[in-house]
């Protein structure tokens, strides 16, 4: 199972939508512009809404030390933002790819990117 595409959806959209136009927009630029953009929004959203549900929880667990609260968030939005980074690495370019590669370090990337998928699927199923 190969998820690596050569180009990404905003691209394959803005490079459709220009046919018609007959524009000399630079697609490569303002597709990578408009990538940055939305993943932005998504992943704040998703914090956000994290954030607030964990909020939930502890109020409703009643938990009192600050500190625990504060270490369980902590690992909790490192696991997610370590998740965030595999998962859009597999939409990069392979030129931004392997800046991630180097940045992480040697790992299985395939191996997360199956777990990934399996747990999608399991919490999808239930």
């Amino acid at each position: 199972m190969n998820k690596q595409s050569t180009t990404d959806p905003i691209s394959r959209w803005l490079g459709l939508a220009l046919e018609y136009v007959n524009s000399d927009l630079d697609v490569p630029f303002w597709s990578q512009t408009i990538s940055f953009w939305l993943i932005g929004i998504l992943i704040l959203a998703s914090i956000r809404g994290f954030l607030l549900r964990a909020a939930q929880v502890f109020s409703r667990v009643s938990i009192n030390n600050e500190d625990s609260t504060i270490i369980i968030l902590a690992l909790i939005m490192g696991t997610y933002f370590l998740s965030s980074v595999l998962l859009i690495r597999v939409n990069l370019p392979k030129q931004y790819r392997t800046i991630i590669t180097h940045a992480i370090g040697d790992i299985e990337f395939r191996f997360y990117h199956r777990l990934f998928d399996l747990l999608f699927l399991i919490s999808a199923i239930s």
